[in-house]
């Protein structure tokens, strides 16, 4: 077959095949022309999910007659000062959006200039342009999009449906507006509830812009990031550690003002969270990235959704340090929506029988409170004085041994004067031997001291592992576990990279290892569970090669193995220290796992419960 030149609208229709995949891209492409004519205000107006009509009214330069001619041209644009593709500027500077829509829907282009005695209009039927004719309308544009894929139905019949067509949108023009703060953005239409984001500026504008789209409760509950680091500025806002969702769809990502989404950025924010967060949680961030734009290749990708940095390790580093640091400054800090989870949790308990009823009643009524019913009340909780003691150096100095729960509530006399005025306040009382219960100037704390200690510990870990190899103390008779035969093998390949740790083991016999020497810091370690939790691990990593890479990971398991254990009686001397150690740590608000190591109920919210907030 002979080679032929493709006609003009075959073309067109091809060419938005890549940019114009939805009414969302189609949105996407025009809010960008809008804003790059330097638009105050945009209005996007939606029907049908995009498919019937998209509406984009914008108050920015508009243009001339000519100018409106060659916008429907395809490879037509005014964003490409000196043709240089290595230092783009703005958002949109391919040239082909508009002719690409023309091509697939009905296109209705509204425009006038500042100081133009009147606007002007033109329209795209199937590709077929129409001459300008004038129009009675204020400054700016209005780019009006009505039937798209009507000629194209095996286009249209490939969209999903109307609403979730309308939240693709959505998330479009949310992802625009937290952007660009100082723009107003006002999101209607016959398919949706209106969305009005004003526009702010000044200090603290990107906050509060990212409180009108995203929420108030993320800019509580997320920690302020502005660092630079070789060229490459990090701004916007990392939702603490607690403070997390099911998926990765509340992480946005801006490199120079454009909404992306790149696996650099996206394996920077996992790796800067690695410590915090549950494997199956995602940490909500708003992270903005500024640098050189001849450092970005933003033109690999058609809907320039994806993009490449020329140093791709300098700026997973800048991110993960940025995180990093904000994250450390916020110290033990928990998220507010803890606290609210624990509220939802309480019900009052159901209306009493009145004295008569229960007098004629021929057996005690059931108990009902929520979806359970007991046939007898519970027996009230037992309580045991307990006297204060001065506080020692280390909280962990003459612990007693291992108690097993008994579920009781231990009432403590008044802590030490003046520790009320601490974050975490002064110890009131343990409860099931696993929970302090804490009081400040503001509310009630419930520590989980487990969860609370394994924190600490990994912190000093780390902290060793930084300053030298971590100081280990020898066993006067070695520890000898049994494993099957795999494991050993694991375990003693590994052995040289343990040593770096304070971990001092070596094979003994085909089937057991025997542990020489652990790390001082773990004290009286459950030695057994911390060998075998360890040979899991090097099960799943399946190698030994990258070892030095998971140290954080191991840590982390002998840390859990060496912390106070769940159901361990503890002085108020002891409670308090380990109150003052949490403040004085970073990242102490949550546990290696990603758990929270302490609630925080407010006095307010104590009061609502009982009815008697105003």
């Amino acid at each position: 077959m002979a080679i032929r030149q493709l006609p003009e609208t075959l073309i067109n229709r091809i060419a938005a095949g890549e940019v114009v995949e939805r009414p969302a891209s189609v949105v996407k492409e025009l809010v960008e022309n809008a804003i790059d004519a330097g638009a105050g205000r945009i209005v996007v107006t939606t029907a049908g999910g995009g498919k019937d009509l998209i509406r984009i009214e914008d108050d920015g330069a508009g243009m001339d007659e000519a100018d409106l001619r060659l916008s429907v041209e395809r490879h037509a644009t005014s964003k490409l000062s000196a043709d240089d593709l290595d230092d783009i500027r703005t958002l949109g500077f391919r040239g082909e959006a508009l002719a690409s829509i023309g091509s697939v829907a009905e296109l209705t282009i509204s425009t006038r200039q500042a100081g133009a005695a009147n606007g002007l209009r033109l329209a795209v039927r199937n590709g077929v342009k129409s001459h300008p004719v004038p129009a009675a309308m204020n400054r700016g544009t209005t780019v009006e999009v009505k039937n798209l894929f009507a000629n194209v139905p095996a286009r249209l019949k490939f969209l999903k449906s109307d609403r979730a067509e309308a939240g693709a949108v959505t998330d479009v023009v949310k992802r625009l507006a937290m952007a660009n703060p100082g723009v107003h953005f006002v999101l209607t239409g016959s398919d949706r509830a209106e969305s009005n984001w004003p526009a702010v500026t000044g200090e603290g504008a990107l906050g509060a812009r990212l409180a009108q789209v995203v929420g108030a409760d993320f800019a509580e509950n997320a920690v302020q990031l502005a660092t630079v680091r070789h060229g490459i500025v990090v701004a916007g806002l990392a939702g603490l550690p607690t403070y997390t969702r099911a998926n990765s769809l509340s992480q946005f990502y801006f490199v120079n003002g454009r909404s992306v989404r790149d696996k650099v950025l996206v394996g920077a924010v996992r790796a800067a969270y690695a410590d915090y967060t549950f494997r199956d949680r995602f940490p909500v961030v708003a992270l903005y990235i500024s640098i050189d734009p001849a450092e970005v290749d933003v033109n690999v990708h058609p809907a320039k959704a994806e993009l490449r940095f020329r140093d791709a390790g300098a700026v997973r580093g800048a991110v993960i340090r940025a995180i990093g640091e904000a994250l450390a400054a916020a110290g033990f800090k928990a998220s507010t929506t803890v606290g609210e989870d624990i509220l939802a949790a309480f019900q009052a308990p159901a209306a009493p029988m009145s004295a008569r009823a229960y007098s004629d009643a021929a057996e005690p009524m059931p108990y009902a409170s929520g979806s359970a019913s007991y046939s007898t009340p519970s027996p009230a909780p037992a309580w045991s004085a307990a006297p204060a003691r001065s506080p020692a150096p280390s909280w962990e100095a003459g612990l007693a041994g291992l108690t097993e729960p008994s579920g009781r509530i231990e009432a403590l006399e008044e802590g030490e004067p003046g520790t009320i005025d601490f974050p975490l306040g002064t110890a009131r009382a343990q409860m099931f031997e696993n929970f302090i219960i804490a009081q400040n100037g503001d509310g009630l704390l419930l520590v989980d001291q487990h969860a609370a200690h394994e924190r600490l510990v990994y912190e000093r870990f780390k902290a060793q592992m930084a300053a030298g190899p971590v100081p280990s103390q020898r066993h006067l008779i070695p520890a000898v576990v049994e494993l099957p035969e795999e494991d050993c093998a694991r375990l003693e390949e590994a052995a040289p990279t343990l040593e770096r740790l304070g971990l001092y083991l070596e094979r003994f016999g085909a089937r057991a290892i025997a542990v020489r020497e652990t790390p001082a810091l773990l004290g009286q370690a459950d030695i057994d569970g911390l060998v075998k939790d360890l040979a899991d691990g090097l099960a799943e990593w399946e190698t030994t090669t990258a070892l030095s890479d998971r140290l954080e990971a191991i840590i982390a398991r002998m840390a859990c193995h060496g912390s106070v254990r769940s159901g361990r009686r503890l002085k108020v001397e002891e409670m308090n220290a380990l109150l003052r150690e949490m403040e004085a740590t970073p990242h102490s608000g949550q546990c290696i796992h990603g758990r929270p190591t302490y609630v925080e109920l407010k006095k307010r919210d104590i009061e609502r419960l009982f009815g008697r907030s105003r």
